[in-house]
């Protein structure tokens, strides 16, 4: 299976700290069944700047490593890129990644205080350039959960999401639980992907079995198989989106 985002490149963002954290992430993937990791740095959030040929080098070395302690996991580069309006200007200076470098796709940060004015138009010019813009764990998002029809609008107009493994199974939040579920309902998530930043956190195979036993396999197969085909920079299966009620408050919609 194939983790299409994780913060398993050590000392770069709020992930793994160290060589030996990185390591330990590895293990805890291959344990649940992962053969390739998509390393997936915060980029441009503020915090943390993980430029293209930075992130390559880094997961050069990352490999390297694996392969002296013959752990049988390959990483491959990519970004997770808090979204801002230059983005397209970033990619003609070939600042930012695509994931595994040339498949098109991305993974999209939205901030979680508010959804920029911008973000629709620019969702739509990065398709126009042949982007493929992927919102990283939505679900977790408070504007999105308060207001569903944002990331409706965002799935119907061509962008895609992905959902963090902790969201499934509910481990951490309830409500992103809650939400995470009813868009798998509602043909509104198209990957899953760890978000690990350590291998204390690392749940993708307890994910997955929450989804088999929630939605059956061909449910689980639609996660696994996109992520397959996202890799391989090949179009990935959607099924017709349909909108999520709008949370009440109070028992009033």
């Amino acid at each position: 299976m194939i983790d299409i985002h994780c913060h398993i490149l050590p000392g770069v963002d709020n992930g793994a700290e160290n060589m030996e954290e990185s390591i330990a992430i590895a293990n805890a993937a291959v344990n649940q069944g992962i053969d390739t990791i998509i390393a997936t740095p915060q980029h441009m959030n503020g915090y943390h700047h993980n430029f293209k040929n930075q992130v390559i080098q880094q997961v050069e070395q990352l490999n390297q490593a694996l392969k002296e302690r013959q752990i049988g996991l390959k990483v491959l580069p990519g970004q997770m890129i808090r979204i801002y309006r230059e983005m397209l200007t970033s990619f003609e200076k070939d600042n930012l990644l695509e994931l595994n470098q040339s498949t098109g796709y991305l993974l999209i940060d939205l901030p979680r205080n508010h959804i920029p004015t911008y973000t629709t138009q620019l969702l739509f010019d990065l398709q126009i350039k042949g982007y493929q813009p992927i919102l990283v764990h939505p679900e977790k998002n408070p504007w999105i959960q308060d207001d569903p029809e944002l990331l409706y609008q965002f799935v119907k107009r061509g962008a895609l999401t992905q959902l963090a493994t902790d969201s499934i199974i509910g481990k951490r939040d309830k409500t992103a639980h809650k939400f995470a579920l009813q868009m798998i309902e509602a043909n509104q998530a198209h990957f899953i992907g760890s978000a690990a930043t350590s291998h204390k956190n690392y749940n993708f195979q307890e994910a997955v079995q929450k989804i088999n036993k929630l939605y059956g396999k061909k449910k689980t197969y639609f996660f696994v198989e996109n992520a397959v085909y996202l890799m391989e920079g090949k179009a990935v299966i959607r099924n017709e989106e349909k909108r999520i009620k709008k949370k009440k408050i109070f028992g009033i919609l």
